[in-house]
């Protein structure tokens, strides 16, 4: 009984934290988006890309999947995994928030430096100390 609370416990704590930056965190799952988003292949094309064991490979199209990233279709005996990117959208938007900072960041650097180095600006060399 007690083991079983935990399971359920820890399986509601790992479905809470899959998101998609989980998922991209990963090199072996950033890989595999990249394998499947030019083409739905099967699970067994997909581990054949890898030098990791199918369990693990498993293991990272589980979390992808959880993570919404790729869905699994059943076709006859075989099941096919297939990019679904839509959600990659999100990491994007929060990078794109960073981009837009540095960006300024950067122009406002160009600006001073520009600004510093006109003629007439006597920039003087920062000298080392000697200890």
């Amino acid at each position: 009984m007690v083991t079983s609370i935990f399971e359920t416990e820890r399986l509601q704590i790992d479905k809470m934290r899959r998101d998609v930056f989980q998922a991209i965190a990963d090199p072996t799952r950033r890989a595999i988006i990249n394998v499947i988003a030019h083409r739905s292949m099967n699970l067994n094309a997909v581990a054949d890309q890898f030098d990791v064991s199918r369990p693990a490979i498993s293991k990272h199209i589980k979390i992808l999947t959880q993570c919404g990233l790729i869905t699994i279709k059943q076709v006859g005996r075989e099941r096919y995994c297939e990019a679904k990117l839509q959600n990659l959208d999100e990491v994007s938007q929060w990078v794109e928030q960073y981009r837009v900072f540095w960006n300024q960041k950067l122009d406002a650097l160009e600006n001073f430096l520009a600004n510093d180095t006109e003629p007439g600006n006597k920039v003087e060399p920062i000298k080392n100390k000697k200890k």
